[in-house]
């Protein structure tokens, strides 16, 4: 069952098309990665599955159904511009936002207090919002957002300013969410975050869709090999090797190499055999992060050599 439909939805501002004709379908019960570089169109598109903005066209579907005022009790969202009372006190603040979505307060704050020990804030719940950092300030939403223990959860950055430590609890919260059958939809710059959480993916530039499938599709389509060799020597195999190399990340005594496409590697081996001292050859998988810049890459270079073409 797809919890979200979206059918060739077009949104434009003062003749630029935030999003042009997007189409998706996010299934029940799987993290859902929204992605793209800065402009690309994700906040956009989340805000008309919200109905905050309205598409020019295309249709929305939330749970089976065009997105309406009933349905809001079944979704938490998580906006990338934080919007808390700053002077209310944390438990106020999360009360407040439960009986947004139907919670009765009564019932709110024991449910709240629960999660404000569980994100060691229990100290700070009669404090008000804005004596707390912004990472506390952040958590305090972040409860807020699933506190109706809501059946669809949508996440812009929900990462933005995390510590390590607090990183890993919010990771570990929404892998709970998923094991409960709940939907999660997350907008991330932090490809490390995503690759480790995401089902599957759609990646957005320049407010077209360019992928979306599972995360190993996207590395099948658009993945090159790594190369990682730690060495002693001079390598001058680099430099023979040069026609099947990309581009090369130098580190203290290895090297990061991004092979050319149907590039063999095995090759590379046997030039740095012969130059140095290997002490490890190991061939990885290409990570989101190098995956994301590849695309952005291409299609600008792509974008542009069209504009001379018209030019």
């Amino acid at each position: 069952m797809d919890v979200v439909r979206i059918n060739a939805i077009t949104k434009e501002y003062d003749k630029h098309k935030a999003v042009e004709e997007l189409s998706m379908n996010i299934p029940q019960g799987c993290i859902y990665g929204l992605l793209g570089p800065n402009g690309a169109g994700k906040t956009t598109t989340i805000r008309m599955m919200l109905h905050i903005i309205m598409p020019d066209s295309g249709t929305i579907e939330v749970f089976g159904e065009r997105m309406n005022e009933r349905l809001t009790s079944r979704i938490g969202y998580l906006p990338e511009e934080r919007g808390l009372y700053k002077k209310m006190k944390v438990r106020e603040m999360l009360k407040f936002l439960a009986e947004i979505k139907g919670v009765p307060g009564r019932k709110a704050i024991p449910v709240a207090d629960e999660w404000l020990k569980r994100l060691d804030l229990i100290d700070y719940r009669d404090k008000k919002v804005d004596e707390l950092s912004k990472g506390m300030q952040q958590k305090v939403q972040f409860i807020g957002t699933i506190l109706h223990d809501p059946e669809l959860v949508i996440l812009d950055e929900p990462f933005s300013g995390m510590d390590p430590v607090n990183l890993n609890l919010l990771k570990d919260i929404i892998m709970e969410f998923k094991g409960k059958g709940r939907t999660i939809i997350l907008s991330t710059h932090q490809m490390e975050q995503a690759e480790r959480l995401c089902d599957s993916i759609c990646f957005i530039d320049r407010a077209r869709k360019v992928f979306d499938g599972s995360l190993q599709a996207l590395k099948q389509k658009y993945g090159k090999s790594n190369v990682v060799i730690e060495f002693y020597g001079e390598p001058v195999f680099l430099e023979q090797c040069k026609e099947i190399i990309e581009n090369v990340n130098y580190y203290s005594n290895y090297v990061e190499i991004r092979m050319k496409e149907g590039a063999n590697a095995q090759v590379l081996l046997e030039h740095a055999i012969k130059t140095v001292t290997v002490e490890r050859f190991q061939i990885m998988e290409p990570s989101l992060h190098d995956i994301f810049v590849e695309i952005v890459t291409l299609r600008k270079g792509s974008i542009e050599k069209q504009g001379e073409v018209e030019r």
